[in-house]
């Protein structure tokens, strides 16, 4: 970031004009946006754009979403301190991050070897020992610490994967983006009730390729 920049007053910033300018009132979402340090879960190089209103992207193909898409899902799971939530993509970190700031035990997978290996060293160093990683294929979930109360999926696919809705908790809430290209997701949030779903679409969103098993 330039000489001189306050990473606090950027994140308020960004909180402000961004995020609750669009409608999230989510009192903890709004308070884990303000603390988690953005800047540091970008290349360096790219820290000086942290807190724009945009995904930067973090290498091999992946990306950190926009501020304000990571706290309208957050908001969307309905998360409470306790909780426990499985994250598919952990990608930078960032979104676990968030996450664990509400007080929530998050189960993260990574797919790409050197991005868990950032993202869990960087987590380690930032003390966020609420955030469990692993390596392997997201779409088949993290079933030995299942059920979850909330599944969060960070990549886009062209369904949900059957595994992540054995995997949820009920009741429980899992928002995943869904579309046959990336140019065509919604984002999907599905409630499971006495073991049933519903479904609600909260408009299109573009997200990197949700690869697996159960994905493309």
């Amino acid at each position: 970031m330039a000489v001189g920049t306050d990473p606090k007053r950027m994140r308020e910033r960004m909180v402000s004009e961004q995020i609750e300018a669009r409608g999230v009132t989510d009192e903890r979402v709004l308070a884990a946006m303000r603390k988690v340090p953005r800047h540091l879960f970008v290349q360096e190089a790219l820290a000086a754009h942290a807190y724009g209103d945009s995904a930067l992207p973090i290498g091999h193909g992946q990306t950190i979403s926009q501020p304000y898409i990571v706290a309208l899902m957050t908001e969307l799971l309905e998360v409470k301190p306790g909780m426990t939530v499985l994250e598919i993509g952990t990608g930078s970190g960032y979104q676990a991050a968030v996450l664990a700031e509400i007080g929530c035990e998050v189960y993260t997978v990574e797919r790409q070897r050197s991005l868990y290996a950032i993202a869990r060293e960087r987590l380690l160093e930032m003390r966020y020992f609420k955030v469990k990683c692993k390596l392997d294929d997201g779409t088949l979930g993290w079933p030995e610490e299942a059920p979850f109360d909330r599944i969060l999926v960070t990549a886009g696919g062209p369904s949900v994967p059957e595994p992540l809705l054995e995997q949820l908790a009920d009741p429980g809430i899992m928002i995943v983006p869904v579309g046959r290209s990336k140019r065509s997701q919604e984002l999907v949030v599905l409630r499971k009730k006495d073991g049933s779903f519903t479904e609600e679409r909260h408009g299109g969103v573009a997200f990197v390729d949700l690869v697996g098993m159960h994905g493309w």
